[in-house]
């Protein structure tokens, strides 16, 4: 069967797994306040681990590499993506330490977030053994930047299986250089600002002078800056009432990968601008609602 032409493509999802605890407040309290939060969420967050999920939600078949560890709180992340359809390969299971932790606060009148995690500082993750199997057994590699040996391992067995690898850019992390060298797309946000680049269109171009086939930047609300081997454009975000924007560029990217993969090879250069039009729009559902999940239940 030729990859990425199946009903349920399969993705791959290689980074950050968190254990996030959200709650929705007026506003974010001041020294020494103390305030009573609206609502609250714990569940599994992170740019790969929400994007697998994202991806699973739409159809698609999942696997999350991470590290995690057998701590409790680990437990309850890993539970909560599995309960998503997520099959989640833990590489740091020996680890009794607690998992990262997002404390996070939404702001109710715009959606607006600020975030507090240690991220991956606390395991380093190697390619686990197998790698070569895992990679052919997939549609798709999408890769956070975390974890920045395992992703470079994991990049390069796609690169050699001929598997599609997507980076998810939200920020510069030490040995991104590397790790391009076998990106084919890179989706990134606005905060990921190579050296030197100002703007979007100086982000694009270093892309592409790393060997990046496909690239764009994500702001937010405004439109989409892409740019490929045969044209370049803008997408378009649809509007919304914005509840909370945690995650919703995450969901962007799962969704891109989800769309991106189900394409033919043959048909992806027509369909580049097609498949990031699809996934703003599920990004742009996941902001109308609290928390990163309700949004799911709602289709």
């Amino acid at each position: 069967m030729e990859h990425g032409t199946e009903r349920h493509p399969a993705g791959l999802f290689v980074g950050l797994c968190t254990l996030d605890v959200v709650q929705l407040v007026d506003h974010v309290p001041g020294p020494d306040e103390k305030l009573t939060a609206h609502d609250q969420l714990v569940a599994a967050g992170g740019p790969a681990a929400n994007a697998a999920a994202g991806f699973a939600h739409l159809g698609g078949r999942a696997r999350l590499l991470t590290g995690l560890g057998r701590h409790p709180l680990a437990l309850t992340a890993a539970a909560d993506l599995t309960a998503l359809g997520v099959t989640v390969d833990d590489l740091a299971a020996g680890t009794a330490e607690p998992p990262a932790v997002s404390s996070v606060l939404v702001t109710a009148a715009s959606g607006r977030r600020a975030v507090a995690s240690t991220n991956a500082g606390r395991h380093r993750l190697t390619a686990p053994d197998g790698l070569g199997a895992l990679v052919a057994g997939c549609d798709i590699v999408e890769l956070d930047g975390h974890h920045m040996e395992l992703a470079i391992a994991v990049a390069r067995a796609a690169r050699a299986a001929g598997r599609p690898t997507v980076l998810d850019g939200g920020s510069w992390k030490e040995g991104t250089p590397t790790l391009l060298s076998s990106v084919d797309v890179a989706v990134c946000s606005a905060d990921f600002r190579p050296p030197g680049a100002r703007t979007p269109a100086r982000t694009l171009a270093y892309l592409h002078e790393q060997g990046v086939t496909w690239a764009a930047v994500s702001g937010g609300a405004a439109p989409l800056v892409w740019s490929g081997p045969d044209g370049q454009g803008v997408v378009e975000v649809p509007p919304t009432a914005v509840a909370d924007t945690l995650g919703a560029g995450d969901f962007l990217h799962g969704a891109f990968a989800y769309h991106w993969a189900s394409v033919a090879e043959r048909d992806r250069a027509d369909h580049f601008a097609v498949a990031l039009a699809q996934a703003a729009e599920v990004a742009s559902r996941s902001c109308a609602t609290f928390g990163t999940r309700s949004w799911m239940r709602r289709g």
